[in-house]
């Protein structure tokens, strides 16, 4: 009985790290982008990365998609630090941000800012807004792309959503029947011709339509969106 106990759970053991093993990586183009430019300077930290650009007043935190390298994002958060909003890119777990959905409360001890916001992509999203549901109070906004919450989010966070008319692996039904969660103010963005993937840069994504645009069309679309938002918060 004992044996049987002991091989069952060395079995679950094997096979999850097995699951954990597989991940999609960051492709090339990522490493460019965690080297600092003339308008951001790119921090290792505890945490990831911070993407320390020429303003001062705000910053964003982000939650990486679920099973991708943090590194995917680095295109996409050098983008926003550049236009003026600081960017931290977390480094979850098991490349999971359901195993890390606090990390968030580390950075904002850590740095001071007027205000701060919270964003992800896909599962990272998901984990983004259980911290927002559950700390309304320490966040100003909520950027969710490819993503939805499963609890409401306080009216008072500005609530962004963005996906891409493409995408094969975000579930439309569940995405709907949400809807229920956002704020009353709720904005949402769809890019025409992106996909799921897109929103990082690390290849194609099992399930996933076929884009009409280039990651970095994509990741400079939503950048745009992220930074309207930020601006009209001011």
């Amino acid at each position: 009985m004992i044996y049987s106990v002991l091989s069952g759970i060395l079995f679950a053991c094997i096979a999850g790290a097995g699951y954990f093993a597989v991940y999609y990586h960051a492709e090339p183009v990522c490493n460019e982008a965690l080297l600092s430019s003339e308008t951001a300077e790119v921090k290792t930290i505890d945490e990831g990365w911070f993407f320390d650009g020429e303003g001062t007043e705000n910053a964003l935190i982000f939650y990486p998609g679920g099973k991708v390298e943090a590194e995917a994002y680095a295109p996409l958060m050098k983008r926003i630090a550049e236009k003026g909003t600081d960017c931290f890119l977390v480094k979850m777990p098991l490349n999971m941000a359901v195993f890390g959905w606090k990390k968030a409360e580390t950075i904002m001890n850590e740095y001071k800012y007027d205000s701060w916001y919270l964003a992800g992509h896909s599962l990272g999203g998901s984990a983004a807004a259980l911290y927002a549901s559950k700390y309304p109070e320490q966040i100003e906004g909520l950027i969710m792309l490819a993503a939805y919450p499963t609890k409401k989010i306080d009216d008072n966070i500005a609530y962004l959503s963005i996906y891409g008319s493409e995408d094969g692996c975000l579930e439309k039904d569940v995405y709907e029947s949400d809807r229920q969660y956002w704020p009353e103010d709720a904005e949402e963005h769809v890019i025409e011709n992106g996909n799921h993937a897109g929103f990082g840069s690390y290849g194609k994504q099992k399930g996933d339509g076929d884009a009409l645009i280039s990651s970095a069309e994509q990741q400079t679309e939503t950048a745009e969106q992220i930074i309207e938002l930020i601006e009209h918060q001011q």
